[in-house]
């Protein structure tokens, strides 16, 4: 089922050792058979008009205007010959943008991901990462000066002194799906929980993000310990998902409870709970149940990959 996973399907060669050579950056983006992801505002270009909603790709012929009024331009990789960019028009007005949409529109990537085909949906998701970090890193965080885009957007040289350079990083955060095999006398169960913050009714499965100095499965162990109270062990590796929303790589488990009693800590989570089987299997859907009803996390979410995974194993 990994290949189900949202956002996995990035199968561009990243040309590492290409992407250095600034003629031949400039090479692809003049070539009319490259294809340009524009984002303006964090928002992807997306059309959204049919069944399946598709990425809107700009013809480097097309999107050559982009090319000289973006903020950023980074090249993403090779698909084949194919040559694919992202470009940051973020400071162009809004009425401008929807000129440029090209039957497409602007849209949060997460309302329609999981409506998406594979590699549109990850394409997109990488490109809206890469231009997240541009626009936190524009100045050197040692000395402070401005920094300066290079190697086709994956490197920020410090203008103040080029030893300081800056490449992208992904912030790892552990998702886990801790089960029981009868915490409440019902047989098995899973422990989700919710955030204030969250849809109403949305219960998914805890998370947290890495502390310096400890191994994933301290992460695991530790954040499950502090929000629930409950101590697990046999802590497993599932799978990966990017989620550059901001700019999280999901490292997805599965661990074994040892203890069933639950503690929750009300400054991370408002609620936490075991749920059978038959329970999760009448939850709604995320943005689609009625009110009072439980609900799904997002279908493009690990966490959702995490539940069915486990659903799927033990029926």
């Amino acid at each position: 089922m990994v290949e189900n996973l949202s956002y996995t399907a990035v199968a561009l060669d990243r040309a590492a050792h290409l992407r250095r050579d600034e003629a031949w950056i400039d090479a692809r983006l003049a070539d009319p058979a490259t294809q340009v992801v524009a984002l303006w505002q964090s928002l992807n270009l997306i059309d959204a008009g049919s069944a399946e909603p598709k990425a809107v790709f700009l013809s480097a012929a097309d999107g050559q205007a982009l090319v000289f009024q973006a903020e950023e331009v980074i090249f993403l990789g090779l698909d084949d010959t194919t040559a694919y960019a992202a470009v940051d028009i973020s400071s162009l007005d809004e009425a401008t943008a929807a000129d440029i949409a090209a039957g497409g529109e602007f849209i949060d990537l997460r309302r329609l991901g999981a409506l998406m085909g594979g590699s549109d949906a990850s394409i997109l998701a990488y490109a809206r990462g890469m231009v997240h970090w541009h626009r936190r890193h524009r100045f050197c965080g040692i000395c402070g000066q401005p920094t300066q885009s290079r190697d086709g957007g994956h490197v920020r040289f410090c203008t103040g002194d080029n030893s300081h350079m800056h490449f992208p990083r992904t912030d790892p955060a552990v998702i886990m799906l801790v089960a029981h095999d009868d915490p409440q006398g019902k047989g098995p169960a899973c422990l989700l929980g919710r955030q204030s913050r969250w849809v109403e009714g949305m219960y998914s499965t805890l998370a947290g993000f890495v502390d310096p100095g400890e191994t994933l499965e301290q992460a695991v162990a530790r954040e499950v310990f502090e929000e629930s109270g409950i101590t697990v062990s046999d802590v497993r590796y599932q799978a990966s998902q990017p989620w550059p929303f901001p700019s999280s790589l999901m490292l997805g488990f599965r661990a074994k409870a040892e203890t069933t009693a639950i503690t929750i800590d009300a400054r991370e989570i408002e609620d936490a709970r075991w749920f059978t089987p038959d329970e999760i299997k009448s939850f709604g859907e995320w943005g689609e149940a009625p009110a009072g009803e439980m609900r799904l996390p997002r279908k493009d979410s690990v966490s959702r990959w995490l539940i069915e995974s486990w659903l799927e194993d033990i029926r």
